[in-house]
């Protein structure tokens, strides 16, 4: 057993809300791994070390099997280890025994260049500054500061449809886009036959391609090799206030301004977006549930999905995610599978504003769960789901700044109840 006091029992300190308080372990000690050696040449690459186009320096410890480099749409299984300066390992996939599998295209710029100048069975060892693994101009959670030494092993190289061209006009809208009422610009691209246009209520699906407007992809529905389902009132305001002026059939291409996109929050692309969107289908809403007397969802006798008993506040024994989404287990599946915020997920949910009132869900007569990039959700998603295994089912407490903080969808706490389906690694 062991009592770790407040000063050092909270990385980075108490989660927000929380009072400090001793925290308490039972730990039983399963086995004993080995950590990956530390380089001889840790914090300082050799004279004889090769760089990258971008200044990364290289060495190659074993050559490679395969014939061609990754492409940055392509998906790469590797392992790595990190050291800091002094040599102190702050990350590897050793010891997780488990080898990461991700388009280069998902990760930091710095990590983009590096899977994409090597081949299958190649090992090599790159050093860096600190500042190279930053994110969207952060350093990411945990990040050592000074010279990073990397050494990655790619394991296999999985080839990949080959995404669309990055625009000759990512840069910025060309003077004859229009525009919609909340700021979005738009060009068609391609018109189908017309017809009717969804609702901001709908839902929709659609094939997609990101960029940012240096002409850096971030996420494609043609990679995945699957069209994107989801409805149009939970996903950034952007694309609620954009695909409405498509009809199915449709292409389009939209510059969505920061604040109508991610506003900043850590891990999600920065500036100004350039979707270009092909819009293949639209469904209707699930019916609206029954509503008592004062308006409640779920409260009526003719509702399915009346809101749980705890929907004001999270119980006293619901758990935090790293970043604050309160979360309790409902339905809990011994060793079940964890996603990580790169993956697709397949999801049943129903969705509570925390007065009781149902504003979503996809247990409606024959609607299917929705499947989605966890890098492509509501904060409170990215974060929550994780804590939750394939076949498990859990309820989330989102708070509104890791939801909906500039409108565009329910305001205030949201209360999920979501049953993780699948994962699907990208």
């Amino acid at each position: 057993m062991l009592w770790l006091p407040p000063s050092i029992g909270y990385k980075g300190g108490p989660p927000p809300g929380t009072a400090p308080e001793t925290l308490v372990y039972e730990v039983e000690v399963v086995e004993i791994v080995s950590a990956p050696a530390i380089p001889e040449d840790v914090g300082a690459p050799p004279a004889t070390a090769s760089s990258l186009k971008s200044g990364i320096k290289y060495t190659v410890l074993q050559p490679g099997t395969g014939k061609d480099k990754a492409r940055y749409f392509d998906t790469v299984t590797f392992n790595y280890s990190a050291w800091d300066h002094e040599g102190r390992m702050f990350d590897t996939t050793e010891l997780r025994k488990r080898p990461a599998t991700v388009p280069p295209f998902r990760q930091t710029a710095a990590m983009e260049e590096i899977l994409t100048s090597m081949t299958a069975g190649q090992r090599a060892r790159f050093w860096m500054p600190s500042e190279r693994m930053n994110q969207d101009g952060r350093p990411l959670p945990g990040m050592p500061t000074g010279i990073l030494t990397y050494e990655v092993e790619i394991l296999t190289i999985e080839k990949a449809k080959e995404p669309p061209r990055v625009p000759a006009d990512v840069a910025a809208p060309p003077a004859g886009a229009s525009k919609t009422p909340k700021g979005v610009f738009y060009k068609i691209l391609a018109t189908g036959k017309g017809g009717a246009k969804p609702a901001a209520s709908d839902v929709v699906r659609v094939n997609y391609t990101g960029w940012t407007t240096d002409g850096r992809m971030f996420d494609s529905s043609v990679i995945q090799g699957e069209p994107a389902e989801f409805s149009l009132g939970g996903v950034i305001v952007g694309w609620t206030d954009g695909i409405p002026v498509m009809s199915v059939g449709d292409k389009v291409r939209f510059w969505i301004p920061d604040e109508l996109a991610y506003k900043g929050a850590p891990g999600k692309p920065q500036g100004m977006l350039v979707f270009d969107v092909e819009l293949l289908q639209i469904k209707p809403p699930p019916p609206p549930e029954a509503a008592d007397a004062h308006g409640h969802h779920g409260a009526g006798a003719g509702a399915s999905h009346p809101a749980p008993p705890d929907v004001a506040a999270p119980p006293a024994d619901a758990k935090k995610s790293p970043r604050g989404v309160s979360y309790k287990i409902l339905k809990a599946v011994k060793g079940a599978a964890h996603p990580v915020a790169s993956d697709r997920v397949k999801v049943h949910y129903t969705g509570w504003t925390t007065d009781g009132k149902m504003f979503d869900t996809s247990r409606k007569g024959a609607q299917q769960p929705i499947e989605f990039s966890l890098g492509g959700v509501i904060p409170g998603w990215t974060d929550g789901i994780p804590m939750v295994g394939v076949g498990e089912t859990a309820r989330l407490w989102i708070p509104q700044e890791l939801a909906y903080p500039g409108g565009g969808g329910p305001q205030g706490v949201l209360v999920f109840d979501v049953e993780l389906l699948e994962i699907k690694k990208q």
